[in-house]
């Protein structure tokens, strides 16, 4: 029974992972067996030591005992030595170490996006190239996005707003998650991408809490609107969150960031 959960938790994760690596190339499955478990590849980018990211070959094999051991992990890059990429390789099965009995690949991925440039500080890792253009058939996607979102409720609020928090730093998502009674608003601004990573995660992971009080899913989110940033929109310096006292106060949020047409078009009806 336990065997078929883990098995059954795999493929939800992996399911969720091809999902959020949906670029071209950026995800390959290689293999996969009862007996020897599945291997797969993953093309990210990482912050570097300049203003260029470094583009990353991620191979990761889960063991069929997975998520109780850590996964098999290989790193190459065109910008990184071989040295460089066996210190990312011990620092990303350091970290998987931590994060036992729960899928962990998205969270390992999402660690070196953010932590390389900091790996790449170290004096043990600090020699080779530190610029390089990226790879053919990875596009490098530098369009900002805002996006709106609608939330039923939240009965775990709590946690559930700093699991909000987390994931817009981790994306490296600005904007706000906006309270009025029982209005529950979401307004992200970002990456295009890093936004579906977001929505991926507001679904796939539990983040609430059912009636009888037990983990759930998020099954009642509504995109309201998603545009590209215009030159008329303000962009958000940090995610925020805000509760709000009157509709006025709202309004006036909006009206601030240049979204003033996507009030009167998207949120005004929710609280009529």
């Amino acid at each position: 029974m336990a065997e078929a959960a883990a098995a059954e938790s795999v493929r939800e994760e992996l399911a969720a992972l091809a999902a959020i690596f949906c670029g071209a190339g950026e995800w390959e499955e290689r293999s996969s067996s009862e007996t020897d478990g599945t291997m797969f590849r993953i093309l990210t980018k990482a912050e570097g030591l300049t203003e260029e990211d470094i583009p990353l070959e991620l191979v990761f094999h889960l063991p069929i005992n997975y998520p109780s051991c850590v996964p098999g992990i290989s790193v190459s890059s065109e910008c990184l030595t071989r040295a460089q990429c066996v210190a990312v390789k011990e620092k990303m099965l350091e970290q998987a170490a931590n994060l036992l009995s729960e899928p962990m690949i998205h969270g390992l991925v999402l660690w070196i996006q953010q932590n390389l440039r900091h790996l790449l500080n170290e004096p043990a890792t600090v020699t080779g190239r530190e610029r390089c253009t990226f790879p053919a058939g990875l596009p490098m996607e530098d369009t900002w996005w805002t996006t709106l979102l609608h939330l039923d409720h939240m009965r775990a609020k709590t946690k559930y707003v700093k699991t909000v928090e987390k994931w817009a730093s981790d994306l490296r998502l600005t904007g706000r998650l906006m309270f009025l009674g029982k209005l529950i608003l979401i307004l992200l601004q970002g990456d295009r991408s890093n936004i579906k990573e977001y929505l991926i995660l507001q679904k796939t992971s539990k983040v609430d809490v059912d009636s009888s009080g037990k983990k759930c899913k998020e099954k009642m989110i509504s995109v309201l609107f998603e545009t590209k940033v215009q030159t008329e929109h303000k962009r958000f310096l940090a995610f925020e969150v805000k509760e709000y006292s009157s509709l006025d106060e709202l309004q006036k949020e909006f009206e601030t960031a240049g979204l003033k047409k996507l009030f009167s078009e998207f949120v005004l009806g929710l609280v009529k």
